[in-house]
């Protein structure tokens, strides 16, 4: 487990915590995810947060202005700390973090469903009730989509991966050729 991960999962129990205090962990999960989106999707913001020469202060109050509103002194003061000690570039190491403990706390888990084509809200259910029952815990599903699995679909829950594509399939009856001739 990397350093990073360790101080992400330490932030993320803290700001855990403090949100279920408040009853506001649903809510401090969304508001942390759209301001790790913002910072992702814009490499103006990764610069800006990057730069040596603005002070800690001056990029939280720009921070605080544009999401005014958006974010709870939760988040924002997570952040905070996120920047005064350099990991503003591992923000989504804390999104991913928070889920985690989230999870745990709330005996949920997230499934990353990746399929050759999108699916349905009705798929998402019957695929989350069905690795529900099996790991026994509620499960979130977040889909992507790959055309290269050709068809069927992989779940990877925490570690672990099912593999029910296509292309998986395919690679390992190749295998399986291979190391019997």
């Amino acid at each position: 487990m990397s350093r990073g991960s360790v101080v992400a999962k330490r932030y993320a129990k803290a700001m855990f915590e403090l949100a279920q205090e408040q009853g506001k962990t649903a809510e401090t999960e969304s508001q942390l995810q759209a301001l790790v989106e913002a910072v992702s999707n814009d490499a103006e913001i990764r610069a800006f947060l990057a730069a040596p020469g603005i002070s800690t202060d001056e990029k939280m109050k720009v921070l605080q202005s544009a999401f005014e509103g958006k974010a709870s002194d939760i988040v924002l003061n997570t952040l905070r700390l996120w920047i005064e000690r350099g990991r503003h570039g591992e923000i989504d190491a804390l999104l991913d973090a928070y889920r985690q403990v989230a999870g745990r706390a709330l005996g949920r888990a997230d499934a990353l469903v990746t399929s050759a084509q999108p699916l349905s809200e009705e798929t998402k259910q019957q695929l989350a009730a069905q690795f529900g029952k099996l790991i026994g815990k509620s499960v979130r599903i977040e889909n992507v989509v790959d055309a290269s699995l050709i068809g069927g679909l992989t779940v990877r829950i925490g570690d672990t991966l099912y593999d029910g594509s296509l292309r998986g399939k395919l690679d390992r009856l190749s295998k399986h050729l291979q190391t019997s001739v």
